[in-house]
């Protein structure tokens, strides 16, 4: 008795122990996935900054030996550089690169191949650019523009990247390249943002020359070269400000909530989109935009807005207007036989599909006139007015049905009569004796023959009015 008393004590002791540890397993394991879902959820953070990739092309023709103020242009200009680099080594989602032009062949003869890039991107390279600024010496040409050329290369593909390029110069282009042109198609390509141009010394031609090239700045002296220099570093790293007022018919920023897509103007890539937003105060959130492009701005309206060439600058927040004025669009039916309808939106007047639309639904367009088409049968065609901030709501009649009987396989054709004749509806399928279908009320005719018939005669033609939540049969026989 004793020894099944404890066994059963034994045995109890057992299963609770064997249930808690069950219970503390499922919770760690609860607690296990819980912790594995949320870390897997994106928290809100701000997305991280593209990588900013700064191309030094530097000039080290034979020019570059000669006397500037205290000292000679090639040793202010790469001290200069070589302090800028510097005090960009540290800086976050920063790389840079050294070309050099007119250093491996002596003039003359002219060697309009003489560049080559002697520092690649990569991240702690400002030692080795310094290192090889410190030991050039000026000897050859200014190819400019094949120089600019080989830019396309030194910049990797990168999907998060700016490109930039920072021409430093005290010349011009000496072997017949164009320049203009070729900064134009890298731009065009979207390899390059607008390259910065650094005219060393006082000729009065190199802001003519290079202002199609990029972003001229004249150095007419060591101090001002050091000066320009930082403007361009600071424009290279800056973004800045924007808002986009999407104005109502008054001409106020009320419109919101629309994806916005901002366009390089040039290239044509997409740089940015933003759903448009009002913010906590009741005004267009603030956007960032980099002062380095042209945007072409596609707000995604029904039908888009384009705003077109639109500049920002550094430190000047900018507001961009859009006329976007909008109401909305419901067509409305009884019952649930057009549950899943569609109608085509076009602009009043043109043949331009815009949307398509499914009924019961609501959807915001452009204040303005729409022609509409039903996909119904037979196809309705109504023209509305959207008005600013109001929903124009249509009601479409509610549609009867059909069913049509034949004896035989047959071709059968439906139309809707007129005070001006018939129109045809659609076809129905020649394969099957009985059908069924949905149509708008309204006075109608079905044409029958059948399928294996081989003279005119055999066509039946039989009449049917159509009601609104009503059933119809012909039967052609």
């Amino acid at each position: 008795m004793i020894f099944c008393t404890f066994r059963l004590v034994f045995f109890k002791y057992f299963l609770v122990k064997t249930v808690i540890k069950r219970q503390f397993f499922l919770s760690g394991l609860l607690l296990v996935l819980t912790v594995s879902l949320f870390s897997q959820i994106p928290m809100n953070k701000k997305p991280e900054p593209p990588l900013t990739r700064i191309l030094f092309v530097f000039d080290c023709s034979q020019s570059m030996a000669g006397q500037w103020k205290s000292d000679k242009k090639i040793n202010i200009a790469r001290h200069i550089l070589s302090a800028t680099v510097d005090s960009l080594e540290h800086l976050k989602h920063i790389q840079m690169a050294l070309r050099v032009f007119g250093f491996q062949s002596p003039v003359p003869p002219q060697d309009c191949s003489d560049t080559r890039l002697l520092v690649p991107f990569g991240p702690n390279n400002a030692r080795a650019i310094k290192h090889e600024l410190r030991y050039l010496m000026p000897k050859g040409t200014t190819p400019i523009a094949h120089s600019l050329a080989l830019t396309a290369r030194d910049f990797t593909p990168c999907a998060h990247c700016r490109n930039i390029v920072v021409l430093i110069t005290d010349g011009i282009e000496a072997c017949d390249g164009d320049p203009c042109a070729v900064s134009a198609e890298l731009q065009k390509k979207g390899i390059i943002l607008k390259p910065f141009v650094i005219g060393i010394g006082e000729d009065p031609n190199f802001r003519k020359t290079y202002n199609c090239v990029g972003q001229y700045y004249d150095a007419a002296d060591e101090e001002q070269f050091h000066d320009v220099l930082n403007i361009v570093i600071r424009q290279a790293l800056d973004r800045t400000t924007a808002q986009v007022n999407l104005l109502d018919i008054h001409g106020n920023p009320t419109e919101t909530n629309v994806n916005m897509t901002f366009y390089n103007r040039v290239s044509g890539k997409v740089m940015a989109n933003y759903y448009h937003t009002i913010n906590n105060r009741g005004n267009p959130d603030t956007i960032m935009l980099d002062p380095l492009i042209t945007y072409r701005l596609v707000v995604h309206t029904i039908p888009p807005v384009i705003v077109d060439s639109i500049k920002v600058y550094p430190g000047k927040h900018t507001i961009i207007a859009a006329d976007a004025p909008q109401g909305s669009l419901q067509l409305t039916v009884n019952g649930s036989m057009y549950k899943d309808k569609q109608f085509v939106v076009r602009k009043h007047g043109i043949n331009k599909t815009i949307n398509v639309q499914k009924l019961n639904e609501v959807e915001k367009y452009l204040v303005g006139k729409y022609d509409l088409e039903v996909l119904v049968l037979p196809r309705l065609n109504l023209t509305v007015n959207i008005k600013q901030s109001t929903t124009t709501t249509v009601e479409i009649p509610q549609p009867g049905i059909l069913n049509v009987v034949f004896p035989k396989e047959g071709y059968a054709s439906l139309y809707q009569r007129t005070d001006k004749g018939q129109i045809w509806v659609t076809n129905l399928k020649k394969d099957v004796i009985t059908q069924s279908m949905y149509i708008l009320p309204g006075d109608y005719v079905v044409v029958y023959r059948p399928l294996y018939s081989k003279s005119v005669l055999y066509t039946r033609v039989k009449k049917v009015h159509i009601r609104s939540g009503s059933s119809q049969t012909l039967h052609f026989y």
